[in-house]
C-alpha cells in the first residue's frame, strides 16, 4: 500500500508492520532531509503532521508550513532499545507561531527584570 502527500511518501511494509515516511528524491538535494513530526505547542497542542526538513534544524529557526511561519521551540530525537541496540524511533519539532514566540521572549524578559 502506498500513499503520496504533497511533500512525502507513505508506505506500509508488511514485514515490520510499521508506517515509514520517506522524503521524495526531489526534496533530497545536497542537504539531507528527514521526516519530522511537527506539533504546534500553543495550548491546546495541534498536530501539523509529518514534514520533511533538513537534519540540522535548531531551536529559534523559522520554518514555513502551509503558508504559516513558525519558530522552532525544541527539537527532540527519540530512540528505542531493540535487540540490544538503540535505534532512532521518532524525530519531533515543537513549534510556536512566530508572533507567539516573540511575545513569550518579551514576557520572559519582563519577568527577569522585575
Amino acid at each position: 500500500m502506498a500513499m503520496a502527500c504533497s511533500n512525502l511518501g507513505l508506505g506500509l511494509y508488511p514485514k515490520t508492520r510499521s508506517l515509514q515516511v520517506i522524503c521524495r528524491k526531489k526534496e533530497k538535494d545536497r542537504d539531507n532531509r528527514h521526516p519530522y513530526k511537527v506539533i504546534e505547542i500553543t495550548p491546546p497542542p495541534k498536530n501539523l503532521g509529518v514534514r520533511c526538513f533538513p537534519s540540522n534544524l535548531q531551536c529559534g529557526e523559522s520554518v514555513t508550513i502551509e503558508g504559516n511561519t513558525y519558530t522552532i521551540s525544541s527539537v527532540t530525537h527519540r530512540y528505542q532499545l531493540r535487540k540490544g541496540k538503540y535505534e532512532p524511533s521518532e524525530k519531533r519539532l515543537d513549534v510556536l507561531s512566530t508572533g507567539r514566540y516573540i511575545l513569550n521572549l518579551y514576557l520572559e524578559n519582563l519577568l527577569e527584570q522585575s
